[in-house]
């Protein structure tokens, strides 16, 4: 359940919150560094993301501006990961929230930063869709909240220089999408008198328009070396100029390049396993490259690029093209859409005898041919005995069965029985079902993932990130699950799942239904993964049913399900729980969550 945000003066959150949880919290977090100069709340960059650790790879560059140019940075994250993994711990929803606060202020105060102000928006799990993403942020709030609120910190902290996260939408979490695009216009309103009045007239902010906007842009591929940072780039989507800090500079403070400080930072976020990343960096300084940025505005005004039409774009990115040309920028939308390959096809026979849930292939459950898993992300296979995956289908009455072979050489983490959520952390299975063939995001679909073994020795099975997530004993009524794990030596597993087709979360189309088979390969017990497989491998395959294969059903009709809303989670931690935002509050005087000033 979410509740509406408190409106409490700063003077009076401290006694409301500090005093019963700053135990919890490290002093230096808490307490901050005042700002000397007359405006506490003033920064001269505001960064923008969607998560704690979305800044982390651009703290090489905001650690410079602050040791060599004396600009200081702020960090606005709209939310505190409540949706995300956790490699430490069984916390979840908004005690995780917290965790990972203090996860992201003690990461960025490496880079010179106090200031993180987090606007208590609900997190869920891993989608590819911006749209999905308002509707949940902005869901039971005011219209505009989310974007009201980005526009007051501006006016509040009057930055000079905004940076945002890539607004654009292919292979990107929606919540990325989403800051990156609130940022962009947030960074356009902010001086008009005219955009959110009352922020003027009756809380008494100035209009303030910063002049530089940059967004950061992790998948350039530009040069190496000091050079970086000096030499003129341009996106080849965008067409706009993109600009370099090297991350081998050298800072004097810490005795180190910033990209070992960036490190550093990195391996704060242990929640989400970034404590396995190796402490050193070992590539030579003089190869290091930059973080690279993408110049969208200057002096205030859009930096203007060519603009290239797509024809032919699906719903996702029509979407975004209207947004691009809606906010002045239509040459974002360039090549936004990839050129999806061709899907693969499978056609789902009839068993002759109704399969056996047990692990195992026996004659007649799955007369149809093999599927194979190639690779997806991550490392590649050192060979077939390291990883790889295959998947056979088949249909008897109103269920799909499905059996997927891995091997491996190496046993990931074994979960407790208790955790069988969040499967990407160690080897496991998932399937994902679009009934129609015609879903957005994966709110729409059945998705699964399944654990071939856990600390009690036996397989588990949740939903994530789909039409209802949980347990499949809870939100999957009638299915299966069983798997048959080799021992020593060790060379694998077998995952067997019986999914009914009323489970789905619409009536299944036996013509159109579409389905992707994944397996995830761990080769540690720090809840890490480190190769991803698929049957459709393209792009983020596990979140994108626009990539999925076509699964054709025989056997006819398959039962009516009633359409249902989906259930998503929006649990989320709020600033007025946090001892190290209430204090923040109070330093600078900035309302809690980017709340109204009362």
């Amino acid at each position: 359940m979410r509740h509406p945000l408190r409106r409490v003066r700063p003077a009076l959150l401290g006694c409301l919150a500090a005093a019963t949880l700053a135990a919890a919290w490290p002093a230096s977090v808490v307490a901050g560094t005042a700002d000397a100069g007359h405006d506490p709340a003033h920064t001269e960059v505001l960064f923008v993301g969607a998560h704690p650790d979305d800044e982390y790879q651009s703290l090489s560059t905001f650690g410079q501006w602050a040791e060599r140019r004396g600009l200081s940075t702020g960090v606005v994250t709209i939310t505190r990961g409540e949706g995300g993994g956790n490699a430490v711990g069984p916390e979840e929803g908004a005690e995780l929230g917290m965790l990972r606060e203090r996860e992201e202020r003690e990461a960025v105060a490496l880079a010179g930063i106090q200031n993180v102000y987090y606007l208590d928006k609900p997190d869920f799990w891993y989608s590819l869709s911006a749209p999905l993403t308002a509707r949940v942020w902005d869901g039971q709030t005011p219209a505009r909240d989310t974007l009201s609120r980005l526009v007051r910190l501006i006016r509040a902290t009057t930055p000079e220089i905004v940076v945002a996260m890539d607004p654009r939408p292919f292979n990107q979490h929606g919540g990325h999408q989403l800051s990156g695009q609130l940022a962009i216009q947030a960074f356009q309103l902010a001086g008009d008198r005219n955009a959110f009045p009352a922020q003027i007239t009756e809380e008494k902010y100035a209009p303030h328009q910063p002049s530089r906007l940059l967004a950061q842009n992790w998948g350039f591929q530009g040069p190496v070396g000091r050079a970086c940072a000096k030499s003129p780039q341009r996106d080849p989507a965008t067409g706009l100029p993109v600009r370099g800090w090297w991350s081998g500079a050298w800072s004097s403070r810490h005795g180190s390049t910033w990209a070992q400080v960036e490190r550093d930072a990195q391996r704060k976020y242990l929640s989400q396993g970034f404590g396995a990343v190796p402490p050193d960096v070992e590539t030579p300084r003089g190869e290091l490259g930059c973080d690279w940025f993408t110049v969208l505005a200057q002096h205030g005004k859009p930096v203007r690029a060519p603009v290239e039409p797509q024809s032919g774009l699906r719903p996702l990115y029509a979407k975004f093209a209207r947004w691009a040309r809606d906010v002045g920028m239509p040459w974002l939308a360039n090549a936004a859409q990839p050129n999806y390959p061709e899907p693969p096809r499978a056609r789902v026979p009839e068993a002759s005898v109704a399969p056996v849930v047990d692990g195992k292939a026996r004659d007649g459950e799955y007369p149809g041919g093999t599927l194979r898993l190639t690779h997806w992300e991550g490392k590649g296979c050192k060979n077939s005995a390291d990883c790889a995956a295959e998947a056979k289908l088949s249909r008897f009455g109103d269920a799909l069965y499905a059996l997927v072979r891995v091997r491996d050489d190496v046993r990931g983490t074994a979960l407790s029985g208790d955790d069988c959520k969040r499967h990407w952390r160690t080897d496991s299975v998932e399937v994902g079902l679009d009934p129609g063939g015609a879903s957005d995001d994966t709110s729409t679909v059945f998705k699964v993932g399944v654990l071939p073994f856990t600390e009690a020795g036996g397989p588990c099975a949740g939903r994530d990130a789909d039409h209802w997530q949980g347990p499949v004993a809870q939100t999957a009524a009638g299915m299966q699950v069983a798997s048959a794990v080799t021992q020593e030596p060790y060379t694998g597993y077998t995952v067997e799942v019986k999914i009914p087709l009323r489970a789905l979360p619409s009536t299944a189309d036996p013509k159109r239904l579409t389905m992707n088979v994944m397996a995830y390969d761990s080769d540690t017990q720090d809840k890490t993964g480190q190769t991803r497989l698929a049957w459709s491998p393209f792009g983020s395959a596990q979140a994108d049913p626009y990539v999925w294969g076509r699964a054709e059903l025989e056997g006819g009709d398959a039962p009516h399900v009633p359409t249902r809303e989906p259930r998503i989670p929006t649990e989320a931690a709020r600033s007025i729980n946090s001892p190290a935002s209430v204090a923040q509050s109070q330093r600078t005087g900035v309302p809690l969550a980017g709340g109204p000033r009362t």
